[in-house]
This record gives structure tokens, C-alpha cells and sequence, in this order.
């Protein structure tokens, strides 16, 4: 990305209504809040492949791909360039783990893409449900994606898979590898530098190498126009790595903005707030979001201005219904037992430690 060069600034949430006008074919997200035009597919498709060559992936590889197919394609666009690189490829989506290990033996694979809380849900689960070695899939590579990795995951990976371990950081709009890396610690290799940059959190400005010690925003290019567009991620920069590099950025470790990511979804915290406005009775909600286990899990918190309320059991019943037509993400619905008139409306509490706040320019360093 050029700095100083006059352009449109987006984020997320300037998406949606690009669907009404956009062309070509469209890659969508699961509540549709992001729509946009695929672009240069020919592009795409070297970027895909060059992920591939740098995960190690050759013409003696099989590979599965355990991602989502919805809206963005991620999974399908991802199979289509290893079928060009590899032996054998098939997009089987995020299906349940016996039936992913299933789908790995079958097809003797001997690569995974796959986010990194399902590899280690597959992990957890083959050692404490089906009593199996990891070692016994034969996998080489594992190539991780579309969520920010607990600490320790991907040299925990290796060890127990005796795999090598890439994590592949994509659009979060295009599902397009635009960075990577082998190890934990390394910061991403840039494969696009034109196509992703990092900007201030406090106004609309790129920033140029060597970075400042702190946090920025991760941006990438519109497909076909001008625009820069916020993803929502957050880098952090320690001192070490203000030397920076024109071909290599931190990986992201956090999120910021109106949307939380949870269990590879950016859920809209407007949308959530908008349905919940139309439910009378309710003073309050938060957003409780936790990784105890291997999976990420939300819980939706919401307090009542009225004592009669607490426990109606229809009214709980519309809040989930609500949600379950905003996300394909469960979210359990829980009711605080005290009535209150002001409690604390559209809280975020990431016990993760990935979202920032919803007000990006108040986030501190």
C-alpha cells in the first residue's frame, strides 16, 4: 500500500450495502454484514498457491480442507488451488470431528487446513473419545487459518502430529492468504505487500516501516476500487520490532471495532444491539466470550428493567430466537437475576483477551 495517496477509508460495517450494487461474483459473509466483489480471481488463485509452497504442500500431498464454504468460499477456493498443486484435493467443511478423521483416512490425507481451535478440538478429541494416534493420520502439514491461535499451538501441533505448522493469515473478507509464518514467534511474510498494510487506530493514516512500538490496525485493499479497509485486527508492536520490514508485519493478536470474532465469525455487536432493542424489557446486555476448552464459546448476558421479567421463559426464548436468525454461532442466552433500569448496555467481555473495545481511538497502548 502507498501512504499518502488520497483514498476511501471502510470497515466492516460499510460492507453490507455494497451487495445492492456490487457485480461479478460476490463473496459474502455469514450474516451478510460484508459484501464484496471477488476481484482478481487469476490473483487469488497465486496467492492461494503460493500459501501452499510455503507451507510445504507438493505434487506427493493430499489435501483436505476443514474450513467453512459459506458466503466468503473459503474452503472451496482453498481446495481448487491445491488441486492445482498437489495430488489430490476436497473441501469437506467444518464437520464433526469423527467424521473429519473419517474424511482424513478415507482419503489419505496428508494435509489439514483447518482453523487452529478445530485442530486442537480434533487433537483433544482423538486422544480423550476415540482413544487413537495422532501420529496414525499420516498428516505432514497443517496449515492453520481464519482465527487468532491460542499461545502454544502451533509448536504443540507439531509435536504431536510430527507435522510442520504454518499459519496462513487471510482477508477476513475474501478468505485471500495475504501473509504467513512457521513459527510462533516470527512475525507474517508478507505474499501481497500492495494488498495489506497497517494503519493507526486514531485516524485514517498508513503506517510506514520502521513501526513505532504499539498497536495498529491491519488494512487491505478493496477489490475494485480504491478503498483501504479496516479488518477489525490489531497488531501488536513490541520494541524489537521497530525495525519493522516493507515484506513482514506482526500477526494479529487482537480485535477492535463493532464486530467480535468468535469460533472464526465476526459477530456484529450492532446488529446484536438492534435486535435486542426491539424486545421490550431490556436494560442491559454483555457479551461474555471464553476459550476454556479448545472452542470458542459466547454467552449473552442481559439484564431486565422489570422484576416480572426475569423468569418469563418466553421472553428468554425471543432473545435466543433473535440471535439464532442474526449468526450461525450459538450463543447461550443467560438472564441476570437482578432487575435493573440501568445496567450496562452493549458490553464486550473477552475472556480471551482479543477485543480491544468497540471504540477503536480509545484504546490505549
Amino acid at each position: 500500500m502507498t501512504p499518502g495517496k488520497t483514498t476511501t477509508w471502510r470497515t466492516r460495517d460499510d460492507l453490507g450495502a455494497a451487495g445492492r450494487t456490487a457485480t461479478g461474483l460476490l463473496l459474502v459473509s455469514a450474516d451478510a454484514d460484508s459484501v464484496v466483489a471477488a476481484g482478481d480471481r487469476a490473483g487469488s488463485a497465486r496467492l492461494y498457491a503460493a500459501a501452499l509452497e510455503a507451507a510445504g504442500v507438493g505434487a506427493r500431498d493430499r489435501v483436505v480442507v476443514a474450513l467453512s464454504g459459506d458466503g466468503e468460499l473459503a474452503g472451496a477456493q482453498w481446495a481448487q488451488a491445491a488441486a492445482g498443486t498437489a495430488q489430490a484435493a476436497a473441501s469437506v467443511g467444518p464437520r464433526g470431528r469423527l467424521r473429519l478423521h473419517h474424511a482424513l483416512e478415507s482419503l489419505r490425507a496428508t494435509t489439514l487446513v483447518i482453523t487452529p481451535t478445530g485442530a486442537m478440538d480434533l487433537l483433544a478429541r482423538l486422544h480423550l473419545e476415540f482413544l487413537l494416534d495422532p501420529l496414525d493420520l499420516g498428516l505432514r502439514h497443517i496449515i492453520l487459518t481464519g482465527e487468532i491461535a491460542s499461545r502454544r499451538t502451533m509448536p504443540h501441533l507439531a509435536t504431536e502430529f510430527e507435522a510442520k505448522v504454518t499459519e496462513v493469515y487471510c482477508s477476513p473478507f475474501t478468505a485471500v492468504p495475504l501473509g504467513w509464518r512457521s513459527e510462533e514467534s516470527a512475525p507474517l511474510t508478507l505474499l501481497d505487500p500492495e494488498a495489506v498494510g497497517l494503519a493507526s487506530l486514531e485516524k485514517d493514516e498508513l503506517l510506514v516501516p520502521p513501526y513505532a512500538p504499539g498497536l495498529a490496525e491491519v488494512v487491505v485493499a478493496g477489490t475494485q476500487d480504491e478503498a483501504v479497509i479496516r479488518t477489525g485486527q490489531v497488531v501488536r508492536m513490541a520494541a524489537g520490532d521497530a525495525g519493522g520490514g516493507e515484506n513482514t508485519i506482526p500477526a494479529p493478536e487482537h480485535t477492535v471495532g463493532d464486530h467480535v470474532l468468535v469460533r472464526g465469525v465476526w459477530l456484529s455487536l450492532n446488529r446484536i444491539q438492534k435486535a435486542l432493542g426491539k424486545i421490550d424489557g431490556i436494560s442491559g446486555w454483555e457479551l461474555g466470550v471464553s476459550r476454556q476448552g479448545t472452542l470458542d464459546s459466547a454467552t449473552l448476558t442481559v439484564t431486565f428493567n422489570r422484576e416480572s421479567l426475569v423468569k418469563n421463559p418466553m421472553w428468554k426464548s425471543r432473545i435466543q430466537q433473535s440471535l439464532k436468525a442474526l449468526t450461525p454461532v450459538t450463543i447461550t442466552v443467560e438472564v441476570s437475576p437482578q432487575a435493573s433500569e440501568a445496567a450496562p448496555l452493549g458490553v464486550v467481555n473477552d475472556l480471551r483477551g482479543h477485543h480491544l473495545g468497540r471504540d477503536r481511538t480509545a484504546v490505549t497502548r
